[in-house]
C-alpha cells in the first residue's frame, strides 16, 4: 500500500479536490499525494497574478510523478475564473450566437480564435484543461445558463462549440461539454436548488442531448452531467443516473470519453446523501472522475472514506485529457505571431 504522504508514481484517481488559496500548505501537498486523487480545479481565489499562478500549478504538478490534471472553469463572460495582468477578457458565448444570424462563418471563425486564446493563455500558466464549453440550450428560463449558451438552436451550438473546441485544442487543451443532457430548460440553479425537468425523453434528445451526439468523444474529450432530474425518465439527477451515463450516453451516443461528476458539494448533489454517498452515487452510475469544491473538509472526509476501484478504462481516458504537445511561456506567447493574430481578430470582431 502506497503512503499518502510520500511521492510515488501513482495513475489518476477518481476524485478532482481544490485547493484554498495561493500557495499549497502542507496539508494539502499531502492530500494531493492521495492516490484516490486525480485532478485539481481552480477558482478566483487561487489567482493573485500570472507568475504566482504558474509556480501554483508548477508546484501541483511537481506533487505526483503522472502529474495531476489542473482544471479550471473559464469558459468567459461573467464565468471567467482568471481576469487580470494579461489575461484576454473572453467575450460571454452568446456573442458567438448573436452574431451567427449576421454571419455564420464569422462566428465560427472567431469562436475558434477565441477557444485558441482562451486554451494558449491558461496553458502558457500550467492549467491543462478548462471545463468549457457550455452546451445548453438558451430557452430565456436558466438564469444560471443565460448568455453562457450560444444559443437556442442545438445544430448552433453544436457548430459554434466545434469551432471553440478546434482552437482548444490547436493550444494543445482538451475540452469538456457541460451540462448532459441539458440545464438550459429549468430555472433552478442546481448550485442552491434541486432543478427538476419534466420533459419526456424524447424532447430532451432530439434538442437539448443532440449536440453531444454531434460532436462525439473524438472532438469533445468529456463531459459533465447536470445536477438536473428528468422524473420521466430518471429519478435520479443525471449525474448519478447508470440510465443516462450507461444506457444514453456510453451505449447509446457510443461516448467513450470522460465523464466529470458536477460539484459534489452543490445543492442539486445532496439528494444522494452525505458526500461518501455522493461520491459512491456518481462513479456507480459512470462517472469517470468526481469533484469536490470549496469543502476541504469534505474532501477529506471522502478520501478517508471512499473505497473504489478505479477501473483502467476510467484511467486511460483521464490521461487522454493531459496536454501532449509542450506550451509556450506567458512571454514566447505575447510575441508568437498565430496567438498575436487571433487576439486582434477577436478584438476586431467582438468591437465590432
Amino acid at each position: 500500500m502506497v503512503a499518502k504522504n510520500t511521492r510515488a508514481t501513482l495513475p489518476p484517481g477518481p476524485v478532482m479536490v481544490d485547493v484554498e488559496g495561493t500557495v499549497l500548505t502542507a496539508h494539502e501537498r499531502a492530500r494531493l499525494r492521495d492516490p484516490l486523487v486525480g485532478g485539481v480545479i481552480l477558482f478566483a481565489r487561487n489567482f493573485d497574478h500570472r507568475e504566482q499562478l504558474a509556480a501554483l500549478c508548477q508546484a501541483i504538478h511537481d506533487e505526483r510523478d503522472e502529474p495531476l490534471l489542473i482544471a479550471v472553469d473559464h469558459e468567459g463572460g461573467r464565468v471567467q475564473r482568471f481576469r487580470t495582468d494579461g489575461f484576454t477578457s473572453i467575450p460571454a458565448m452568446s456573442v458567438f450566437g448573436e452574431l451567427w444570424s449576421q454571419d455564420s462563418l464569422a462566428a465560427m471563425r472567431l469562436a475558434s480564435e477565441t477557444g485558441y486564446v482562451l486554451g494558449a493563455e491558461l496553458r502558457a500558466c500550467g492549467v491543462d484543461l478548462s471545463f468549457t464549453p457550455v452546451l445548453d440550450l438558451d430557452y430565456g428560463v436558466s438564469k444560471v445558463i443565460g448568455n453562457r449558451s450560444f444559443h437556442r438552436d442545438p445544430r448552433v451550438v453544436a457548430m459554434l462549440a466545434r469551432a471553440l473546441i478546434q482552437g482548444l485544442a490547436l493550444a494543445g487543451m482538451a475540452a469538456c461539454g457541460k451540462h448532459f443532457p441539458g440545464h438550459g430548460a429549468v430555472e433552478a440553479d442546481s448550485h442552491h436548488e434541486i432543478p427538476v425537468d419534466e420533459r419526456d425523453f424524447e424532447q430532451i434528445m432530439q434538442k437539448d442531448a443532440a449536440p453531444y451526439g454531434w460532436l462525439g468523444d473524438m472532438v469533445l474529450p468529456s463531459v459533465m452531467p447536470a445536477h438536473v432530474i428528468y422524473p420521466k425518465v430518471d429519478p435520479h439527477p443525471a449525474g448519478f443516473s447508470a440510465h443516462w451515463i450507461q444506457k444514453v450516453l456510453r451505449q447509446d451516443l457510443a461516448y467513450d470519453g470522460v465523464v466529470f461528476s458536477d460539484d459534489l458539494t452543490m445543492e442539486g448533489a445532496t439528494v444522494a446523501g452525505d458526500i461518501l454517498a455522493r461520491a459512491q452515487a456518481a462513479l456507480g452510475a459512470g462517472c469517470d472522475m468526481v469533484l469536490v469544491c470549496n469543502r476541504p473538509d469534505l474532501a477529506d472526509d471522502l478520501l478517508a472514506r471512499l473505497q473504489v476501484e478505479h477501473s483502467p478504462a476510467s484511467i486511460q481516458r483521464i490521461r487522454r485529457l493531459t496536454p501532449c504537445i509542450p506550451a509556450l511561456d506567458w512571454d514566447a506567447l505575447q510575441a508568437d505571431e498565430r496567438y498575436q493574430y487571433a487576439r486582434r481578430l477577436q478584438s476586431q470582431i467582438v468591437s465590432g
